[in-house]
Order: structure tokens, then sequence, then C-alpha cells
């Protein structure tokens, strides 16, 4: 039997067909789990396969390579999470910072639903090399999975983020400090000690939203009129 065909029914059905859709979504399933548990440098290919009780070969036929799966489980994982504006009306409705303090706010049982995704997203982030890195962040600037520019666009049509600065910038600028903040939040209970800089920080969950919100008008918030 080829690499690249089955034989089903009496007739030969590509890669591209339902069945290797199917199975290539059981192993990347089962390979977000295996990396969500055992992290990027400890996950086994041959772990994965074994589990699913299929050769070593048919996960890198799939995928071509360690990275690439893991590559794929962190773009299926970016996809699973709510978008910015995935918020109450209401909060949508008070405005760009009220939807920034209301997602920071989110208590850790709502983030219980997203344990594996939010891990395969943790080491995509903070784990992985230069070479996979890299295509991680061509991934969420051209898909952009969480609607960061939509997001921005509703602030700048609002009148309450600047638009004197390009809104590509302002784009960055949220994610990459709201994208750490949460993931501070996030972590202090579940992974203490992974983000050193913040240790010892003065004020309960709320202060810091406060501040953080804060800084974050600060920088891209319309400038206040004299």
């Amino acid at each position: 039997m080829s690499d690249y065909s089955s034989i089903h029914g009496g007739t030969i059905e590509p890669l591209t067909g339902k069945r290797s859709q199917q199975k290539r979504s059981l192993i990347l399933d089962a390979a977000m789990r295996h990396f969500a548990e055992h992290g990027y440098e400890q996950a086994r290919v041959g772990d994965m396969a074994n589990q699913l009780g299929i050769a070593k070969g048919s996960v890198f036929q799939h995928f071509g390579s360690k990275d690439g799966l893991f590559f794929e489980a962190y773009k299926s994982a970016l996809r699973t999470l709510p978008p910015y504006l995935d918020v109450p009306a209401a909060v949508r409705d008070a405005g760009f910072f009220s939807v920034v303090r209301y997602r920071l706010s989110l208590p850790l049982q709502f983030w219980e639903k997203y344990r594996v995704p939010y891990r395969v997203i943790l080491l995509g982030n903070y784990g992985s090399e230069l070479s996979l890195k890299k295509r991680i962040m061509q991934f969420v600037a051209t898909e952009d999975p969480l609607g960061a520019a939509a997001f921005v666009a509703m602030g700048v049509d609002r009148g309450e983020l600047r638009s004197d600065v390009d809104a590509s910038l302002i784009t960055s600028i949220l994610e990459c400090t709201f994208e750490r903040m949460q993931d501070f939040l996030l972590t202090a209970e579940l992974d203490p000690g992974l983000f050193y800089r913040f240790k010892g920080l003065n004020g309960n969950k709320e202060q810091l939203i406060d501040q953080f919100v804060m800084v974050l008008r600060g920088a891209i918030g319309t400038p206040l009129r004299a």
C-alpha cells in the first residue's frame, strides 16, 4: 500500500480523503494532550503513536516532523480560545478597556475547559526554539485567530485608542502586553515562578489589573485633553 493512499471498499482513497482527515484529527488531539502533559522536549512521537495504536511513521506522514506536529497543535490550540470580542454585549458596549478588564478578570474556573490548549500555547510562546517561534508568529500575524485587529479597530472607531499611531503597532502592543499579563495571572496558581520578574508584586489580582489597564491606556489610549 502506498504511503500516500489507502485502500477502502475497493477504491484508493488519497491522504486528503475523509478517513485520512479523521486520522489526522485523532493524531492532533492526542498530540495536544501529550505536549500539554509532558512539555515539548520530553514529548515523544513514538509514545503518541503507541497510544493511538498506529505506526510512528504514520504520524510523520501527516505532519512531517515533531516540529510540524507541534506547530499544528499550537494552531489548533489557539483557534480554540475565545476571541477578544467574545464577551457579553454589555461589556463590549462599555468599550475597549472594559473588554480588557473583563477578560483579565475571568476566574480560573472559566479557563479549566481550555487547560490543554492553553498549556500548548504557553509551550509555544515561551518554550519553543527560534525557528518554531518564527512560524508561530507568522501564523498569528497572518490569521489573527483571536481577532486582535478587529478589537483594536473597534477601539479606534469608538475614539478610545490613538489615531495618530499605526493600528498594526497598537495591535502588536496589545498582543505583547495583554497576553503576557493574562499568562501571568493564570499561571500564578497553576505554574508559579514562570514569570519571575512578577514575583513579590504588591496588591491583589484586581489591583494589578487596575494598574495594567492604567498603563495600557497611557500607552495606546486616546491622549487626555488639557
